[in-house]
């Protein structure tokens, strides 16, 4: 076991991630673990620490446009305007890669995921660096992605080299992946970028479809393995407007919002906003889960959402944490 530091600013946390280590940041969706993306030995350490599989891959952070575009082999006209739209921003845009990113980000596969984050600590880390940085979310995989530096530790303390706390993240949510590789764009996962506002700029975008068959392949993009972001806890679901009754002889807990009807009997509930506010469910979407997660429950029973702007990509991690 090693010891996890937690980095008293951002020039720190670039050193480390310069000397090959593995330290963890904040970005406006959730914390990433970073590692440096031309450094093979680094990336790899991602994998042992997270135990990832290698076949699922990473998403590559950049702090500008000129850094983007050194990583990929062509940036087409859609990639420019979705760009200019929504960088830095919760968006991933895969495209075609340069050799220097090491193929195990990529799990072999020919197109890197990439972003700028919106983030100042984020983006101070990649300016210090000056190099490409993988950062796939900093929990053990499969786990409840990590929103807060404290959720880091917990799951990762000990495995990793450093933490920097950069408080609460403020969207709550990865980043909505989208596959510029052919010339039909493809949403490879739903995220913190309601895919709405994608297509106002560049029309129609397909929608991929996870098959659970395909878990053992390499994965397009992180995600979209059948079960993800799960809790320990056995997790239920049920429709926005249904009432929420607990389940007979079970310890349950309910993840809800607004004013929606609630039967006697919780043994605890986590509201995630008062109102029916898309934007501030998916802020506390994580650590509310998180909490219910560590209450000693048998059951937790989730509120799904509209199916609409971020309720899409909320539903989607609802129904990939209950795939059994």
């Amino acid at each position: 076991m090693r010891e996890t530091i937690l980095c008293d600013n951002a020039l720190v946390a670039a050193e480390m991630l310069c000397r090959g280590q593995l330290v963890a940041f904040p970005t406006e969706t959730v914390y990433g673990l970073g590692a440096d993306a031309t450094n093979s030995d680094s990336v790899a350490g991602i994998f042992e620490s997270k135990q990832r599989p290698s076949f699922d891959p990473l998403i590559v952070h950049v702090p500008d446009m000129a850094a983007a575009q050194r990583v990929v082999v062509n940036f087409p006209l859609l990639a420019q305007k979705l760009a200019e739209k929504f960088w830095p921003g919760p968006l991933t845009l895969v495209l075609p890669k340069q050799a220097q990113v090491s193929d195990l980000v990529t799990a072999g596969l020919p197109g890197v995921g990439l972003r700028i984050p919106n983030h100042p600590l984020a983006m101070e880390v990649l300016k210090a660096v000056g190099r490409p940085v993988a950062a796939p979310s900093a929990n053990p995989f499969g786990g409840i992605s990590p929103t807060t530096a404290d959720h880091v530790l917990d799951g990762l303390g000990g495995k990793i080299d450093g933490v920097l706390d950069g408080g609460p993240c403020g969207v709550g949510l990865e980043s909505t992946v989208v596959s510029l590789m052919i010339d039909q764009p493809i949403l490879l996962r739903p995220g913190g970028l309601p895919v709405e506002d994608i297509e106002a700029v560049i029309g129609p975008v397909h929608r991929a479809v996870s098959d659970p068959l395909q878990d053992d392949a390499a994965q397009p993009a992180p995600g979209m393995l059948s079960r993800h972001y799960a809790p320990k806890t056995v997790l239920q679901t049920i429709a926005p407007g249904d009432t929420a009754r607990p389940i007979r002889n079970k310890i349950c807990g309910l993840l809800t919002y607004g004013r929606f009807p609630c039967a006697p009997g919780f043994e605890q509930i986590q509201r995630l906003s008062e109102s029916d506010d898309l934007r501030m469910c998916a802020a506390n979407f994580f650590a509310r889960l998180r909490s219910l997660d560590s209450a000693n429950l048998d059951v937790i029973i989730a509120r799904s959402f509209p199916a609409k702007g971020l309720g899409i990509a909320l539903n989607d991690r609802l129904r990939r944490a209950t795939s059994v």
